[in-house]
C-alpha cells in the first residue's frame, strides 16, 4: 500500500470512529439523509489527488476530515474540497455547502436561489426594516449578452417570507480581488482565462450566495460541535474568495485559516468530547 493510501485509510478508520463516539455521547446531529461512511468513502477517493496531499500531517488530514463529517458535507456533491497548505490539509466548503449548512443551521429555509442581473434588466426591490424583503426582476433574453450590473441571492423559508441579498458589480469585484488566483490584471481589468471572466454570472452567483450564507451560518452556537466546525469554516471563506470548479477543467485555489482546528471541547488525538452528555445509542450512518 502507497504511503498515500496508507494515510487515507488510517485518518478516515479514526474518524469515523470518532463520530461514532460524537453520536453516542449525544453531541452530534447529523442530517437525516447523510452517511458518514459515503461521504468518507467520497473523500477517500479524491485524497490521493490533491496536489502537496503526500507532506500533509495525519492529524491535519484527520482534522479535516472530522470537519467535514461534524458539518454533514460531501466532496461528492461539490460541497467541500481539499486543499495542502505546507504541512496542512485543509478542507474549504464551496457556495453549495454554505447552502446545506445554512438549512442545517436553520431549519426553517426551503431553499436558496441566485440570479445575476444584466444591463438593460428591469430590477428593484422592497426594503422593510433594513431588510431586503421583495426582489422585482425581469429579463430579455438578449439581456444576457449585456454587461452584469448585480447579482442577488434569495433565502426563502417554508412560511413563504423571502429575504434577499443584493451585491452591485462593484461589490463583486472587489470580493474577487481578494482572490487567490488574482484574476485582475495590473489595469483593473479580468484577466481573459481567469474563471471569473469565463464564467462572470456563475461566479458572481456563488459570490452573492456566500453573503447571504454568512449571517445565518454566523448565528450557528458555539456550544455545539457542529456550530463551532460551522463558524471555523465560515471565517476561512471570508479570507479570500472561492475560485471554485465551475466547469470541469476550471481551476481551484483556497485559503488557509484556522478552519480545521479542533474545539475546545474536543480530544484533538481521539476526537472524544471531554465534558461528554449522557450517553445514548449511537445513530446509523
Amino acid at each position: 500500500m502507497s504511503e498515500k493510501l496508507s494515510k487515507v485509510e488510517n485518518a478516515t478508520m479514526a474518524v469515523s470512529t470518532n463520530v461514532r463516539g460524537f453520536l453516542a455521547h449525544g453531541s452530534l446531529q447529523l442530517p437525516a439523509n447523510y452517511s458518514v461512511e459515503n461521504a468518507l468513502k467520497s473523500a477517500a477517493l479524491t485524497l490521493p489527488s490533491v496536489k502537496n496531499f503526500q507532506n500533509c500531517t495525519q492529524d491535519s488530514i484527520k482534522s479535516s476530515l472530522l470537519s467535514m463529517c461534524v458539518q454533514g458535507l460531501n466532496p461528492d456533491k461539490k460541497q467541500c474540497y481539499f486543499i495542502a497548505y505546507g504541512e496542512t490539509l485543509a478542507l474549504q466548503r464551496s457556495y453549495l455547502g454554505d447552502i446545506a449548512v445554512a438549512k442545517q443551521v436553520d431549519p426553517s429555509i426551503e431553499e436558496i436561489y441566485s440570479a445575476a442581473v444584466y444591463e438593460g434588466d428591469k430590477f428593484d426591490y422592497e426594503i422593510k426594516r433594513g431588510k431586503i424583503v421583495e426582489v422585482h426582476h425581469s429579463q430579455k433574453l438578449e439581456n444576457k449578452k449585456n454587461p452584469i450590473t448585480a447579482a442577488y441571492a434569495t433565502v426563502v423559508h417554508r412560511d413563504g417570507s423571502e429575504i434577499s441579498t443584493v451585491m452591485t458589480i462593484d461589490q463583486i469585484k472587489q470580493a474577487w480581488k481578494q482572490s487567490t488566483s488574482h484574476p485582475f490584471d495590473d489595469k483593473g481589468n479580468l484577466k481573459p482565462d481567469s474563471v471569473h471572466a469565463k464564467f462572470p454570472e456563475e461566479m458572481a452567483k456563488k459570490t452573492v450566495v456566500h453573503k447571504a450564507c454568512k449571517p445565518i451560518i454566523g448565528s450557528s452556537s458555539d456550544a455545539s460541535l457542529f456550530g463551532r466546525y460551522a463558524r471555523q469554516c465560515a471565517d476561512s471563506a471570508d479570507a479570500a474568495e472561492v475560485d471554485e470548479e465551475v466547469s470541469e477543467n476550471a481551476n481551484r485555489e483556497f485559503v488557509d485559516t484556522s478552519a480545521n482546528e479542533v474545539p475546545e471541547n474536543v480530544d484533538p488525538e481521539t476526537g472524544e468530547v471531554i465534558e461528554p452528555t449522557p450517553q445514548k445509542e449511537a445513530e446509523p450512518f
